[in-house]
């Protein structure tokens, strides 16, 4: 493994190690709404990123519609997911058009959405009108819609929050959320638009930090899971790339975060999402690096994930 391959597995936000993350081989960016004050502005920062990068890097941002809308600053926020889906399936089209065709402008390679979640939880803190509905089978329609539009465009879509963040009441920004569902019911319920997508083509999914008992494993998180990223893996067939939640959560509490990261990577996760590029993370990646060179099952899962990742990549015209 080459370093330069190495620093693919990561995803970071901007900051003032950017510069270099991108001259060592960072895998990409993702932008937030304090980096989109003005369009010409925006697109002069990925401009600047493009000529920076050591390869061609992933551009992304969570442009979901509603209070999650990365463009607030300079584009009037449309409606949330759910809300859009009540309109119609020919509304939710129109909307997710006109937000693909404004990221296609700025340079945006890859949106994390859409949020597949089922809002089961009518107390849920975090997810409500973010979720299209609270019935699997509407979830999926939307979502389909949604993932054809950005495929049309070129964007890489990500479905969101594995294994499915609908029926908590606490928010995993803040704390780890406990899913108390049977495997059957998260089956039934949670999982079903993830299973249906990975056979509609979905090319990356975003792992939750979340304690689902369904697993057998309690008190870790999902994003650390080996028998969560085993059951997405082996029993839904995923063979595309799996990305953590941003791994500076509270949903990780408990965890330093060189041990979070180092949990993640070894059960399967491809890439590690930060929100910052600051000396903390810096750093963490680094260290992250140098145990590779000495600990043989953490340098064959990095393998494994560039693997997935460059062929991600190809098909996009990223590589």
């Amino acid at each position: 493994m080459r370093e330069e391959d190495f620093y693919q597995i990561f995803i970071t936000g901007t900051g003032k190690y950017l510069d270099e993350l991108l001259e060592k081989g960072l895998g990409g960016v993702i932008f937030f709404s304090k980096d989109i004050q003005s369009a010409g502005g925006f697109k002069s920062v990925i401009s600047d990123i493009k000529l920076k990068a050591h390869k061609p890097p992933f551009l992304s941002i969570d442009q979901e519609g509603g209070r999650v809308e990365r463009t607030e600053y300079i584009t009037p926020r449309r409606l949330s997911a759910g809300l859009a889906y009540k309109k119609g399936l020919e509304y939710l089209k129109e909307q997710t058009l006109e937000m693909s065709e404004e990221l296609k402008d700025f340079g945006i390679n890859l949106n994390f959405a859409p949020v597949v979640d089922v809002n089961t939880n009518p107390q849920n803190p975090v997810i409500g009108e973010r979720a299209f509905s609270d019935n699997p089978d509407e979830v999926i329609e939307a979502a389909k819609v949604v993932i054809d539009v950005y495929k049309e465009k070129r964007i890489i879509t990500c479905a969101k929050h594995f294994p499915g963040h609908g029926d908590t009441t606490k928010d995993s920004h803040k704390t780890l959320p406990v899913v108390d569902l049977s495997l059957e019911a998260m089956e039934k319920i949670h999982i079903a638009p993830f299973k249906e997508l990975i056979n509609y083509g979905i090319p990356m999914i975003m792992i939750a930090h979340l304690d689902c008992k369904c697993f057998g494993e309690y008190g870790i998180p999902t994003s650390v899971s080996p028998a969560a990223i085993k059951y997405l893996r082996e029993k839904l067939g995923f063979n595309g790339v799996i990305i953590s939640d941003d791994m500076n959560m509270g949903g990780l509490e408990g965890l330093s975060p060189y041990e979070a990261s180092l949990r993640a990577l070894k059960a399967g996760v491809d890439i590690l999402l930060f929100r910052e590029s600051d000396k903390f993370t810096f750093d963490l990646i680094n260290l992250l690096l140098e145990t590779s060179r000495s600990d043989k099952i953490l340098y064959i899962a990095i393998e494994q994930a560039i693997q997935r990742i460059n062929r991600l990549k190809a098909l996009y015209l990223l590589a």
